[in-house]
């Protein structure tokens, strides 16, 4: 790879941050209240709005939503959790955290979602929960998986990591879940650095989780500093420091009011990959499904044999090209963490192909033309060898 190559690097993913966030940042610390206070308050109530929600719980990282999405939930130790093993670590991952048991089931081929179908086939005797993942920001189909979870009164939690603006028959996704969890971490396409939100339409678990997200205390940390004599609290139940910042939150808003552009621009970026490599034999590209909208969080496409590399070598290709891909979401049962873990009697033989073959091409709000036609032409170059 040559310097002027390295210099003219495409990243996968880049944060929209401007001058907006910059001036809420400094507003914030010139207010002299920098931890969790009166702009996360403010962009909880933004954020149940956007997403027709009656309450939105800020957190540190959308994983420490998760844990306290299973806490409130009641969700522990003998209880059996059905999950995606295609998605990010952590989707598992929280289920450990309160003593229970992950089983993986399979998803569908086209979304890389899980159905009421590949849930069904996971269920055990033990069952107490399930998570949903909007993969990459493709909606799930929840009505089918709600109606088999409600004859089953199963939990039904939706991880929305990748999913601000995505929406479910003309909805936003997460508001048909008992709960909903979200990330703005900066690979999101709503970031606030680190930070995630809780949302439910349950006001009382919504009110479990603010207090749990403050090591349990009966008196949060905004009311102590507005007393003079702050009275005494108590800690009602083990907690944790799962807080947001208003550094945080202030960027927050100002990213969640321009979504609709974010996602705008990426349906824009999506839809030039297709329209121009839709003609290529052997990629197999994401798309909307039948009931919903993506806000294409990530671009994935699948390398199928007829195409003349492989995966690995089409990653190649765009790396020596100064054009940083990703593999695609990985399979956490074949995580070292995850070996020795019971997948139940699921087959995960389509989480193990998508696995094997997608890759996430770069979508960013900033890319522009000249980026996109590079990507694109050393897609089309690798089309044309012959063999690999």
């Amino acid at each position: 790879m040559t310097a002027e190559t390295v210099l003219a690097r495409i990243n996968v993913m880049k944060p929209w941050l401007g001058d907006e966030e910059a001036r809420a940042l400094a507003e914030v610390v010139a207010s002299g209240w920098v931890a969790q206070g009166p702009k996360v308050k403010e962009f909880e109530a933004d954020f149940s709005h956007a997403h027709q929600v009656r309450h939105a719980v800020a957190t540190s990282s959308c994983t420490s939503a998760l844990h306290l999405a299973l806490v409130v939930a009641g969700v522990g130790p003998g209880d059996d959790v059905v999950v995606p093993s295609l998605s990010f670590i952590a989707t598992a991952n929280a289920v450990a955290y309160v003593g229970a048991r992950p089983v993986f089931c399979d998803v569908d081929p086209a979304t890389g979602n899980v159905t009421a179908e590949t849930i069904h086939a996971a269920l055990t005797l033990d069952t107490r929960a399930v998570i949903v993942v909007d993969q990459g920001g493709v909606p799930v189909d929840l009505d089918p998986i709600r109606e088999l979870c409600n004859r089953h009164e199963l939990t039904v939690i939706e991880d929305a990591a990748c999913a601000v603006g995505s929406t479910y028959k003309g909805r936003p996704v997460g508001t048909g879940a008992d709960v909903a969890v979200w990330s703005f971490h900066p690979r999101k396409i709503l970031t606030t650095g680190e930070g995630g939100m809780l949302t439910t339409h349950r006001a009382d678990w919504a009110a479990r989780a603010r207090t749990l997200r403050e090591h349990s205390m009966s008196v949060s940390a905004t009311d102590r500093h507005g007393s003079l004599l702050a009275p005494p609290e108590v800690y009602l139940e083990i907690g944790f420091n799962y807080r947001m910042t208003d550094l945080q939150a202030a960027v927050g808003i100002v990213q969640l009011s321009r979504l609709p552009q974010i996602v705008e621009r990426r349906r824009e970026i999506a839809a030039q990959y297709v329209a121009r490599l839709s003609g290529l034999k052997g990629l197999r590209f994401v798309a909307d499904p039948p009931y919903g909208a993506t806000n294409f969080q990530s671009f994935w496409l699948e390398v199928l044999p007829a195409f003349p590399t492989d995966r690995e070598g089409l990653l190649a290709r765009l790396a020596d090209a100064g054009i940083s891909a990703r593999r695609g979401i990985m399979a956490a049962h074949r995580q070292p963490a995850y070996r020795w873990r019971d997948t139940g009697n699921a087959a995960l033989q389509h989480t193990e192909r998508l696995t094997d073959r997608t890759l996430i091409l770069p979508v960013f709000h900033e890319l522009d033309a000249s980026g996109l036609d590079r990507v694109i032409a050393c897609i089309r170059a690798a089309a044309g060898e012959v063999g690999t």
